[in-house]
C-alpha cells in the first residue's frame, strides 16, 4: 500500500476512538440533563434490545438470500448488501449511544439504504482501483523495476 494512506487510517482511528466516543458522551449528557438519567439508561437500554433483534433478523434474512442464491446459480448482490447494511445498522444500534443508534437507523431504514450502498460500493470500488494499480508497479519483466538475474548455488 501506498505511503498516502496512512494518515487516513490515523484520521479514522482518532475520530472512531477518540472523537465519536466523546461525541456520544457529550450527547448522553445533554439528553440526560434534558430528560432525566432514567429515561436516558431506558432509551440506550431499549435501543440495544431493538439493535440486537435486528441483527438477529438481518442476519437469518442474509443467510437465506445467500443460501438461496447459491442454490439457484445466482451471483448474491442486492440483497446480500442490503442485509449486511442491516446487519451494520443493527450493530451501531447496540453500541450504547444516540449518535451511533441514529447512523445506525438511517443504515437499517429501506428507503435510505440505497445511498449507503451506492457509498460503499464506491468506497469498495476506489479500494479496488488502488490495490490493482499497486500491484502493476511490481519490479519484474516490462515494469519500471530492475530484474536481478541470477544462479541459485547448492553448497551440500
Amino acid at each position: 500500500m501506498s505511503t498516502t494512506r496512512r494518515p487516513r487510517t490515523r484520521w479514522v482511528l482518532l475520530f472512531f476512538f477518540v472523537l465519536l466516543p466523546l461525541a456520544e458522551l457529550f450527547v448522553v449528557i445533554q439528553v440526560g440533563q434534558e430528560i432525566g438519567a432514567w429515561w436516558t439508561i431506558a432509551l440506550l437500554v431499549l435501543g440495544s434490545v431493538v439493535g440486537s433483534s435486528l441483527i438477529r433478523h438481518a442476519g437469518a434474512r442474509a443467510w437465506g438470500a445467500l443460501r438461496t442464491a447459491v442454490e439457484t446459480g445466482q451471483v448474491p448482490g442486492r440483497e446480500v448488501s442490503d442485509q449486511a447494511l442491516v446487519l451494520i445498522g443493527g450493530a451501531l444500534i447496540v453500541f450504547p449511544g444516540f449518535l451511533t443508534d441514529a447512523l445506525g437507523v438511517l443504515l437499517v431504514l429501506p428507503f435510505t439504504r440505497p445511498l449507503f450502498r451506492r457509498l460503499v460500493s464506491g468506497l469498495v470500488a476506489s479500494q479496488l482501483v488502488v490495490i490493482s494499480t499497486s500491484t502493476q508497479r511490481r519490479p519484474g519483466p516490462g515494469s519500471e523495476g530492475s530484474v536481478v538475474r541470477g544462479e541459485v548455488v547448492d553448497d551440500d
